[in-house]
């Protein structure tokens, strides 16, 4: 499966891109909203897994709306790094891990909500999840659909075999990423060359449509230039000023000045 291999359906804000495996579907929910969500919905025999939530109240409901017309019975919601947005599905059962309900509700996930819901008000849905379902390291089995769960630092990251797919928090091949340091960077760069070993036909996040294997090597080698930089420099100024040259053209540059902060704390 290509990556660029889908349906789209455009919506009021956001836009669904429709990949059909035969026996299973992906969903990839484009929210266009402030901080460039997707949620993923698989689906299979009319019934359906969401990946993640949205946090804006709009594409709440436009994702409500898309589900009820395309008939799908939602098993449970697998909520790894972002636990806000409890307004939407309630009542859904909610799957995760211990150390990701940490995250949401007092580690870092949980000051990010709290920087979100004074950035944008009303319009977002600072309400955290209650985990209904505490998941472990392994499969997990939802609604008939096999995932495959690892525990990673600050949540989990989820396979999904049927499709060969693998769900991470970031990748983005032309963005920038928060990276916590070089021990930081080390540890994602052995992430991904477990991805391209693995052979997995699509990567899924967070904050990026669906990429593939070359843009894990695109990713490997922008944390190994990160690297490269910040032994260059003395300062976080230095460092983005270097950065954005060398990396010219890439979004995300809220998250390169947290990348910056780590790496010159």
């Amino acid at each position: 499966m290509n990556k660029n291999t889908f349906t789209k359906v455009t919506l009021g804000k956001g836009e669904m891109n429709v990949y059909d495996f035969g026996t299973v579907k992906l969903h990839a929910y484009k929210t266009n909203d402030f901080i460039d969500d997707e949620v993923f919905i698989v689906e299979k025999d009319e019934k359906a897994v969401i990946i993640e939530a949205p946090c804006f109240y709009d594409n709440e409901n436009e994702l409500k709306t898309y589900i009820s017309d395309n008939g799908l019975k939602v098993e449970g919601l697998l909520l790894a790094y972002h636990m806000a947005g409890a307004k939407f599905m309630q009542g859904t059962k909610v799957y995760a891990t211990k150390n990701a309900d940490e995250y949401g509700h007092n580690g870092g996930g949980a000051g990010l909500i709290k920087n979100f819901t004074g950035a944008f008000g009303e319009i977002f849905d600072n309400n955290i999840y209650t985990v209904t379902n505490y998941i472990e390291a392994g499969k997990v089995t939802i609604g008939g659909i096999d995932f495959n769960i690892t525990i990673t630092s600050d949540a989990f990251d989820i396979e999904i075999p049927e499709i060969n797919a693998v769900y991470t928090h970031m990748l983005g091949h032309d963005c920038h990423s928060i990276v916590a340091g070089a021990g930081h960077a080390d540890a994602i760069i052995s992430q991904l060359d477990g991805y391209l070993k693995n052979d997995y036909t699509l990567v899924l996040t967070s904050h990026y449509t669906p990429e593939d294997l070359k843009d894990v090597e695109v990713k490997i080698a922008y944390l190994k230039d990160l690297k490269a930089v910040a032994k260059t420099v003395l300062t976080p100024y230095e460092f983005k000023a270097e950065c954005k040259k060398k990396f010219q053209g890439y979004g995300g540059e809220n998250y390169l000045e947290m990348t910056a902060g780590f790496f010159f704390a």
